[in-house]
């Protein structure tokens, strides 16, 4: 179990679904914690996160407006920081193919700042978020995904002496955050009636807030450096999701939007050079590191996967149905929730 007594905790993009999920973990968990730091540039998010955790009932939290375009905001915010979450981002496929610069400024210009910013305080360990979009990306979004990942990674090769460690998370569709399907799809049935289905074969990997959590946990405990987490998840198909909010809805098919790909991939067969089986994760780990391989696979009971092996949303071995997805939906979306 990680150590946080005693220990500052910022969250960039502390204000999404992933932050107030991790907050809520962290401060469940009762730490002796010396500050945990929400950075994100909304203020009427701060406000309204507040509300939910409010200083006088949390007085470790902190909300510190800023934004990670702007590397001396940053480096002002981890003054006395041990480990940094990386989850802010520009995350909207279409959004991003429409505003491309705006995009690359946020997830490629804003992971380099953290990085230094990292290396110039005392930053300890830092965890960054990515997604199976990055994952041989068609798209700008997971192509700037891809980068902030390979940002990070790399930051443990220019480190010098500094003991500081640089991970990456990598998962699929998180179930109920903001703007994903089963939400969409949950607002549709109310106002319409109706679903739209952009490729009826399309499939998507799928994990719980509470297992991204548990993944960034992981990794702030456990990461060597380097190493880039993929969890062994489920998969769904598009269908199954209409049908087990919207039996009795219509259907019409829409098409692909800009940038999407029918199926989802978290490490390609090129990654399988490199990829090892932890157990409740694979690990994708850094052509070039610092520490002893032997040593890694002892400690962790690491099997290399096959060469040519991919994990594929579409070729998944495990799959959700419309029961435990209706489910799913009534513990981590809405308890209300019926057909």
């Amino acid at each position: 179990m990680l150590d946080l007594n005693g220990k500052s905790v910022l969250i960039t993009g502390g204000t999404g679904s992933l932050g107030k999920a991790l907050t809520k973990h962290i401060l469940n968990k009762k730490p002796e914690l010396r500050r945990l730091i929400i950075f994100s540039r909304d203020e009427q998010k701060q406000f309204q996160m507040a509300q939910e955790f409010p200083s006088y009932k949390y007085p470790q939290i902190r909300y510190f407006i800023g934004d990670v375009r702007d590397k001396e905001r940053l480096i002002r915010a981890f003054q006395g920081v041990n480990y940094v979450i990386h989850a802010a981002a520009m995350k909207h496929v279409h959004i991003a193919e429409y505003n491309p610069d705006e995009c690359i400024k946020t997830n490629i210009g804003g992971a380099e700042n953290v990085v230094d910013a990292c290396l110039k305080t005392n930053v300890e360990r830092v965890v960054a978020l990515s997604t199976d979009k990055a994952c041989a990306p068609i798209n700008l979004y997971g192509a700037t995904k891809l980068t902030s990942d390979k940002l990070f990674i790399a930051a443990n090769n220019i480190k010098g002496s500094n003991p500081i460690r640089f991970s990456v998370v990598r998962y699929g569709n998180v179930m109920g955050s903001n703007g994903s399907v089963i939400p969409f799809f949950i607002n549709k049935r109310k106002i319409e009636n109706k679903l739209p289905i952009t490729d009826p074969n399309m499939t998507r990997f799928n994990i719980s807030l509470q297992g991204g959590v548990d993944m960034v946990m992981h990794a702030l405990e456990h990461a060597w450096g380097g190493e880039l987490f993929v969890p062994k998840i489920p998969s769904y198909r598009i269908m199954d999701v209409a049908e087990a909010i919207g039996p009795k809805c219509e259907k019409p098919v829409v098409g692909i939007r800009p940038g999407e790909k029918v199926h989802e991939e978290m490490i390609t067969p090129s990654d399988s050079f490199y990829t090892y089986d932890l157990g409740k994760y694979y690990t994708i780990l850094p052509a070039t590191h610092s520490w002893n391989l032997e040593d890694f696979i002892s400690i962790f009971n690491a099997k290399k996967v096959d060469l040519g092996f991919s994990y594929n949303s579409g070729k998944n071995e495990e799959w959700e149905t419309v029961d435990s997805l209706r489910e799913l939906i009534k513990e981590h979306v809405d308890p209300t929730f019926e057909v």
